[in-house]
């Protein structure tokens, strides 16, 4: 069990050999994990405190000063309280900004609802020039942030607070845009991302029990998403279930819907937050309450099945 911030964290201090690298935070390092970069490379962190307009401006400046940024707070404030500043700073000019936005989804937990980013994914992926990546494990945490620097544009990189499995082996390697099929199966495919795809692993497991085969989809790259693959699992299963820690209007689910709706029409299923607010609480218990777990994916299978074209 690792957390997906902790990853970020290791990763940047790895990445900061290149000069061109810098970090900003908006007074948050320590929940970040920024702040290792921050002991290693001082001269390159920047603690722009509690102003991330201010920051995702400072950042946009540094990117065009031929800097690579990487600037960071939790993912609601990244996302909500910057929108403006990412919109028309870095998205419109098509600026060279990465943004790692920590605590994201329910899981952060007991700092509630106002706390909670379940609409992060649907704000940053409807805007134009954007990179939007949700991994899986601390293994494609770490690559994410590789790969984010590596490409030249804005990029958004949706991290965790809670520690989750490891699903990947240290050989795995990840790309942009493309998707990785974690198990195969014949009658259902199971789509997703962040920390639902430990428990789309687990609902294959239930599911076998029940005779039924079903294929897990890691989409860690949410846009641009791998259409290919799943236009390809649809014509082989034939139905399909998608499974986020987010609100199943504008993410994951949604971005499915709108492949499969114009490339090949199947049985869909979203298991996610269902337009409602977060809540306070332990993030197992959370996960429960909102039906974020293999049980519930299990049971959208099944449903999902029932539609199935015979």
């Amino acid at each position: 069990m690792k957390a997906t911030r902790d990853a970020y964290g290791e990763a940047l201090v790895q990445l900061g050999e290149r000069k061109d690298i810098v970090v900003l935070d908006a007074d948050l390092s320590k929940s970040t994990k920024t702040a290792t970069f921050a002991k290693v490379f001082p001269e390159r962190f920047f603690n722009m405190g509690i102003a991330e307009a201010n920051m995702m401006d400072t950042a946009a400046g540094l990117a065009l000063s031929g800097k690579v940024p990487f600037a960071s707070t939790f993912a609601v404030f990244a996302a909500g309280r910057a929108f403006d500043q990412v919109r028309n700073t870095i998205c419109y000019p098509g600026l060279n900004v990465k943004i790692a936005a920590t605590h994201a989804g329910i899981t952060v937990g007991e700092d509630g609802g106002s706390h909670q980013a379940i609409e992060d994914i649907s704000l940053m992926r409807t805007l134009p020039n954007m990179t939007v990546i949700v991994p899986a494990d601390a293994i494609e945490a770490e690559q994410a942030v590789k790969k984010a620097a590596e490409i030249n544009g804005p990029v958004y990189i949706r991290l965790g607070r809670s520690g989750v499995p490891v699903v990947h082996p240290e050989d795995y390697d990840f790309r942009i845009g493309k998707g990785n099929l974690l198990a195969d199966g014949t009658d259902v495919t199971i789509v997703a991302t962040g920390i639902m795809v430990a428990e789309a692993l687990e609902a294959k497991k239930i599911l076998e029990q029940e005779g039924i085969s079903a294929a897990v989809v890691n989409i860690a790259t949410i846009k641009p998403i791998d259409k290919e693959l799943l236009v390809s699992m649809a014509g082989k299963t034939g139905a399909m279930v998608t499974a986020e820690e987010h609100s199943i209007i504008g993410g994951l689910g949604s971005a499915v819907a709108e492949v499969l709706s114009e490339e090949y029409p199947v049985p869909l299923k979203r298991v996610g937050v269902k337009d409602v607010f977060g809540r306070s609480g332990k993030p197992k218990e959370l996960l429960e309450y909102y039906g974020l777990t293999a049980k519930n994916i299990a049971i959208a299978a099944k449903e999902v099945l029932s539609k199935k074209r015979g």
